[in-house]
């Protein structure tokens, strides 16, 4: 399948591997962006954030966890990594009350899990990851570009995948 103008597909062969491609994108923050995560329970989407974690800084990916009952996490770096986890919310309010818009600054990284429940409260530039699994320990990942932000991050990107 040929992703569309504006996307890339990548596939990762281990935990390992999601942890590294998120890292080497954490690199790429200059803050202010979105990303959107999509995918089913066990695909990968909080080893990502423990990447991405990772290459805006954080010492030890161990100090990422779900934040699934404390709904968001926050994290030191180079920018401030903003943690999100959507699968409990109830309805789009609850979503909008957390203060996204406080969220996306230039000094930060908003990252939010379950991101497809919660569309219609995010900002129109979003970098979405879509993951898959392929296999036992391999994940297919989309990665589409919905913004200028968000298309700056894929082009800066794209040479690495």
């Amino acid at each position: 399948m040929t992703p569309p103008d504006g996307a890339f597909l990548l596939t990762t062969h281990s935990p390992e591997e999601t942890l590294q491609f998120g890292e080497r994108l954490g690199r790429l923050f200059v803050g202010g962006e979105v990303l959107g995560l999509v995918g089913s329970l066990g695909a990968g989407k909080t080893q990502l954030v423990k990447g991405i974690a990772l290459g805006n800084g954080l010492d030890d990916p161990r100090k990422v966890t779900s934040p699934t009952f404390t709904l968001v996490q926050e994290y030191p770096g180079r920018l401030t990594l903003f943690h999100v986890d959507a699968y409990r919310l109830q309805d789009m309010r609850e979503m909008a009350s957390l203060g996204l818009d406080e969220m996306v600054r230039p000094d930060s990284v908003l990252v939010i899990e379950w991101a497809d429940r919660v569309r219609d409260v995010l900002p129109d530039d979003v970098f979405w990851i879509h993951l898959e699994p392929s296999g036992a320990s391999s994940r297919e990942l989309r990665c589409e570009a919905k913004g200028v932000v968000s298309n700056r991050l894929l082009q800066t990107f794209q040479p690495y995948h």
